[in-house]
């Protein structure tokens, strides 16, 4: 087939993102790159379900919940500034807040240690001065889990009594 037959015409030069983004785009992603297409349609997306959970408060109706927690399950929604939890009951699931995790410090001192923190077996974080057990008060028994170790690793071997001649 012909182009003129199909008419399907490819463009004399390039188009550019009509976002003004610096890329190309196409006619298939209505003029617009790829990532401000992707955007663009998950701003339409999340508008159309908060309208459609917006009536659905308004009439009291829970069609609209099971059909937008069909649409998270087949993974149609795509939500990008909000944390959204979907719950196994086919509720709408509720914004979570992000966990504030603050500076790494050390459990004894308080001193900022960053990556460069040790990990104790008592489960604790501890800077390089008190590392050590001895260093920190430790609660963890360290003779009792090499016992352990040592009893798990090599198991007794008891032999049949043998009759004597």
């Amino acid at each position: 087939m012909d182009h003129n037959e199909t008419g399907c015409q490819t463009p004399d030069q390039p188009i550019l993102c009509i976002n003004n983004c610096g890329f190309f785009g196409r006619a298939a992603t209505r003029n617009m790159c790829s990532k401000c297409h992707r955007d663009t349609v998950l701003k339409e997306e999340q508008e159309r379900l908060a309208v459609s959970s917006f009536d659905n408060i308004l009439n009291g109706t829970s069609k609209g919940k099971e059909a937008v927690a069909a649409a998270v399950k087949s993974g149609e929604v795509f939500t990008k500034d909000v944390n959204v939890q979907v719950s196994s009951d086919s509720t709408l699931g509720q914004p979570s807040e992000p966990k504030k995790s603050g500076p790494r410090r050390c459990c004894t001192c308080r001193k900022r240690v960053g990556v460069t923190g040790f990990s104790c077996k008592c489960g604790n974080l501890f800077c390089a001065t008190h590392r050590y057990s001895d260093k920190h008060d430790c609660p963890f028994d360290y003779q009792a889990a090499a016992q352990s170790i040592i009893a798990k690793a090599n198991p007794v071997v008891k032999t049949k009594k043998l009759d004597k001649i």
